[in-house]
């Protein structure tokens, strides 16, 4: 009667193991910073807007030159006016050109720095659409691996907390599915699109903020 008992529990503890197993979750990870900074495209699109940052500090330069030039002519001027050899009627006709010149240099200073403004602007929010972009795609991939996989949930372990502090601290089994991804992202990259480089905003040009 005891055996027959024992056998009973067993069995039903088998059942529940087996219950146990087949209710395990199937959770894997990725590092979505990673995927992000080694995408080819990633690479490519910072590429190009560094193009469009230098054509606009170029462009700022050649604006600032030409203020400068005027700055001089000005100083040039003022030496003029300070001249007590030159008669009262030059220093007037002097004192009208350096009016118009210095009223000239402040709207030009002015037009120079809403251009920047406008242009840096521009660029700033193509930047986050072409990223907000490149982020939904590898997002899409991340789902499309989860459902040929089975995986019940994938986490993040890039992300962060208002804190600093890792939003996945640990993980029992769970798959790294990272390397599968960036495989699969970059199985079309060119062969010099420099993948292994990190993709960062680069620093603003001398003279962008004058």
């Amino acid at each position: 009667m005891i055996r027959k008992f024992a056998a009973l529990i067993m069995a039903v503890g088998l059942c529940g193991a087996a219950a146990a197993q087949d209710a395990k979750l199937n959770i894997a990870t990725v590092d979505m910073q990673q995927l992000f900074k080694e995408y080819h495209r990633t690479n490519e699109a910072q590429k190009n807007i560094n193009v469009e940052r230098a054509r606009i500090q170029k462009e700022n330069n050649e604006r600032l030159a030409r203020i400068r030039e005027l700055d001089t002519e000005l100083q040039n001027m003022r030496k003029q006016l300070d001249d007590p050899s030159i008669s009262d009627s030059k220093k007037q006709s002097v004192y009208r050109e350096w009016q118009m010149k210095q009223n000239e240099g402040i709207a030009l200073d002015r037009e120079r720095r809403e251009f920047l403004q406008r242009r840096n602007q521009a660029l700033n929010e193509k930047m986050v659409q072409r990223m907000k972009g490149i982020l939904e795609e590898i997002r899409k991939l991340v789902e499309e691996e989860a459902k040929k996989e089975d995986y019940d949930y994938v986490f993040d372990k890039s992300g962060m907390s208002t804190s600093q502090v890792p939003f996945l601290l640990y993980t029992k089994d769970a798959t790294d599915i990272t390397a599968v991804l960036l495989e699969d992202l970059n199985k079309d990259a060119p062969e010099d699109s420099g993948t292994e480089e990190e993709a960062t905003e680069p620093a603003p040009a001398e003279g962008a903020t004058e």
